[in-house]
């Protein structure tokens, strides 16, 4: 564990000189470290800022659920033995409320029902004391990889969300139908509306979606899940 650290300060020295010259991204990916063992976290620490990530360490589980969420790509390495909630229950908890948020089990007493149990949770990594250097950062490239895309992914959900949002009751009610490929002509019949009237609520709808085409539309509804039209069918 923790081999050739000299070697990685000297070329994280040399990465960070390059990297200065390149534009810096808006803030570190963070590597959140709950260990109950002083000098692991220490080690720990060295390590993840040798590799370019910011490293955040904790003494017990209630203390890193203390730490307010963050919105940047992170990952948690893990101890599966702690003080307070062990491991396995910090994962539970994280799952559920911090899925951009993969987590790497590190442990001195692991065993194969432990790790099946963790890594059907959701772990991407189980690893066992002593382990590389090299077998530890590769997790968290994985895991800080994994994170940015779910946070991408949130970012767009919201956005697709907020556009939603935007949409009267009487366009929510025209989109919930035309994306079924209902014609304009069924769509007024089903809303007791002219047809022109619903060509002007399926403009505001592409508009205020920023659908580029009836296609995108269509994308857009299933990403987020708008399975059958409302029903209120009240008039604006």
């Amino acid at each position: 564990m923790f081999i050739d650290l000299g070697n990685r300060l000297s070329q994280a020295s040399a990465s960070g000189q390059e990297s200065r010259s390149r534009s810096a991204p808006p803030a570190l990916p963070i590597v959140f470290v709950v260990d109950d063992d002083i000098s692991v976290r220490e080690s720990l620490e060295l390590l993840i800022r040798c590799g370019g990530w910011q490293p955040e360490t904790f003494a017990s589980a209630q203390d890193f659920l203390a730490h307010p969420r963050v919105r940047t790509p992170s990952c948690l390495v893990l101890d599966v033995t702690l003080p307070d909630l062990n491991g396995l229950d910090l994962q539970r908890l994280v799952a559920a409320d911090r899925a951009d948020m993969p987590i790497i089990f590190i442990t001195g007493y692991g065993d194969v029902a432990m790790t099946v149990k963790a890594m059907k949770a959701g772990a991407v990594e189980f690893l066992t004391k002593p382990f590389r250097d090299d077998a530890l950062l590769d997790a968290i490239q994985y895991a800080i990889d994994r994170s940015d895309t779910a946070l991408d992914h949130d970012a767009q959900m919201q956005i697709l969300r907020d556009r939603y949002a935007r949409l009267t009751c009487r366009e929510r009610e025209v989109m919930g139908l035309i994306i079924t490929g209902r014609l304009n002509k069924q769509v007024g019949g089903d809303l007791d509306i002219s047809e022109i009237t619903v060509k002007a609520h399926r403009g505001n709808v592409m508009r205020k979606m920023n659908a580029r085409s009836f296609a995108d539309l269509v994308n857009m509804a299933a990403k987020l899940d708008l399975r059958a039209a409302p029903k209120s069918w009240r008039n604006d």
